[in-house]
């Protein structure tokens, strides 16, 4: 077999450099007459009329890539397999440094000294060979670097180390697919490094691969892969012995082998998950707007009819957060209608309007925490003048502030979420995305900071609550407990707590998360409503309490109820 690869080692050269004009221009063979040829294909090369009739094939007959009867198929993964050893081929038979050339293939085969002191890196950009860089030099262009311990490890067996260097368009070759392969492969490009003489794997330092690129949609989740020859029936995409580290516009993967490689970009939702979301998010925010409604009239009409509630500044900041959640369901249905309107002006507007609900709604959640705070945990000393009156500047105004200033720097506009073959998935008028930066600080930071307050409250109130609990002795024992749990889920709800799976919404398990963050979170006014009404319902008979513990207990249970904890003064 070494003896017939060395007779051709020439004469391989020269044909594939006289296939080259050849290649550049189709033949036109027609699918049925592609797919009807015979290769004796074993894993590697038996002779020099096969390399030629697959070399053609592979670049001229575009039919077989995309045609799904039994032959193409059968011949394409015969191709496959020619390809994924094509380099073992290459560094066996050609000595000197040289080239292949196709429109979909390019492959450089160097000559290393073993003996070579620094690591070695090779460019690798879909319309141009392999090259060999400096390592030291500035990269312009994606590249991958090849650490010494390779080259160290043929010391004293040889002077030069044959390395080959591939890219493989998977787009055009149609290579490298799995069945229902829901990923895409980064610019369609497949990188393979193979090394003469040795199987390159359980590298100490990694080879680094690093794929330069726009900056990706927030949608997308990055992978590097390499093409394992054993999953499956003919491969798939393996992960295993690489890592990712991710920047904005670059993406390095370090592994410990050499093989086929790529970045494999997976959508967080498909097309179909999406519109599902979107669909229940709908429908739950009109549910909570039809709740919100009832409540704030509810809210008026026991005002009417009951004095105690114009002095209750409990209840006016749960309706100051039903406001705010209302303008936001109102902000989202909008944005839904309006932003296909071809209207810029429009949609900046509404982005900024929205971005200013989403902000009264964190902050209207922030107050209620404190409020909390001062009912529950510090008690007293808790007299704050003109107290409503400023929570309400805070609660309104503040996130006022923030739009203004954001919207000076042109902030606003159309934001839209891509799938993998680059269609809309979802369109709205929000944080264009020139301008990230600003969601991440005034959205994720601000409700970062809010969700931990509110946490710590919400532990601290049903640690004092449940403690008193446990020791409360009596008949309503039972009934405390439930009635303490439920405490917790309505306090879980102004508080948003919910809102903190907005943290799971990334990795394995984010579809699941989403759902229910939409469904939670939609539906929020619903449960406000249902909390409204538990407490603050006239009730017939007055609660009253037969021990000091219990009395406490009464009062935490109560936080929210102004019959039984008393509010800061009402001096506005």
């Amino acid at each position: 077999m070494v003896n017939w690869l060395h007779s051709v080692n020439w004469s391989l050269l020269v044909t594939i450099l006289i296939f080259l004009p050849l290649l550049a221009t189709p033949r036109g063979d027609n699918s049925e007459s592609c797919c009807l040829e015979t290769l004796p294909l074993t894993d590697n090369p038996q002779n020099l009329k096969t390399d030629k009739k697959i070399i053609r094939l592979s670049a001229t007959c575009d039919d077989l890539w995309q045609t799904n009867s039994d032959p193409c198929i059968s011949l394409r993964k015969q191709i496959l397999r020619y390809w994924l050893h094509f380099e073992d081929h290459l560094i066996t038979t050609w000595y000197t440094q040289d080239s292949l050339d196709l429109n979909w293939a390019k492959t450089r085969s160097q000559n290393i000294s073993a003996t070579i002191t620094q690591a070695v890196v090779f460019t690798f950009v879909p319309s141009e060979v392999p090259t060999m860089i400096d390592v030291n030099g500035k990269r312009n262009t994606s590249s991958v670097k090849l650490p010494m311990e390779i080259f160290q490890s043929f010391n004293n067996k040889t002077d030069q180390v044959t390395v080959a260097v591939t890219t493989i368009n998977s787009g055009e070759s149609g290579l490298f697919k799995e069945p229902n392969q829901t990923g895409t492969v980064l610019d369609n490009v497949v990188v393979s490094v193979k090394v003469k003489g040795k199987r390159i794997t359980g590298l100490r330092e990694c080879i680094e691969l690093s794929y330069l690129h726009k900056q990706l949609p927030q949608n997308l989740t990055r992978q590097c892969v390499f093409w394992d020859f054993n999953k499956g029936q003919n491969g798939g995409w393996n992960s295993s012995g690489c890592h990712a580290k991710l920047h904005d516009t670059e993406t390095v993967c370090c592994c410990d082998h050499l093989t086929f490689f790529t970045l494999l970009l997976n959508p967080s939702i498909d097309n179909i998950t999406a519109q599902s979301l979107l669909t229940t998010t709908n429908v739950g925010c009109g549910i909570s707007m039809v709740f919100l409604s009832i409540t704030v009239i509810l809210y008026f009409f026991l005002r009417f009819f009951y004095k105690k509630f114009k002095s209750d500044n409990t209840v006016k900041i749960h309706m100051n957060l039903s406001g705010s959640l209302f303008i936001l369901n109102v902000a989202y249905l909008l944005n839904n209608g309006i932003n296909h309107l071809d209207h810029p002006g429009l949609c900046k507007g509404l982005g900024g309007f929205t971005h200013y609900c989403l902000l009264c709604c964190f902050t209207w959640m922030a107050i209620e925490g404190f409020h909390l705070y001062l009912l529950v945990i510090k008690v007293v000393n808790t007299y704050i003048q003109y107290y409503l009156v400023k929570l309400c500047l805070i609660g309104w105004g503040f996130p006022a502030i923030v739009v203004t200033i954001t919207g000076s720097i042109n902030s606003y506009g159309e934001y839209t979420i891509m799938d993998m073959a680059n269609r809309t998935t979802l369109s709205l008028c929000w944080i264009n995305s020139d301008h990230l930066t600003v969601h991440y600080v005034t959205d994720f930071g601000y409700f970062c900071l809010v969700f931990l307050f509110n946490a710590l409250v919400l532990a601290i109130v049903a640690w004092k609550l449940f403690s008193l609990q446990s020791i409360t002795a009596g008949k309503g024992e039972k009934t405390q407990a439930w009635k303490g749990g439920l405490t917790v889920l309505g306090l879980s709800c102004l508080l948003g707590a919910t809102w903190g799976l907005a943290f799971f919404t990334y990795g394995s398990m984010s579809v699941p998360a989403l759902y229910f963050f939409s469904i939670l979170n939609s539906l929020q006014g619903l449960f406000i409503f249902i909390w409204f009404v538990f407490l603050y319902f006239p009730k017939n008979e007055t609660p009253t309490s037969s021990s000091s513990n219990a009395a406490k207990n009464e009062q935490v249970t109560n936080a929210f109820h102004s019959s039984h904890i008393p509010n800061p003064p009402p001096s506005f």
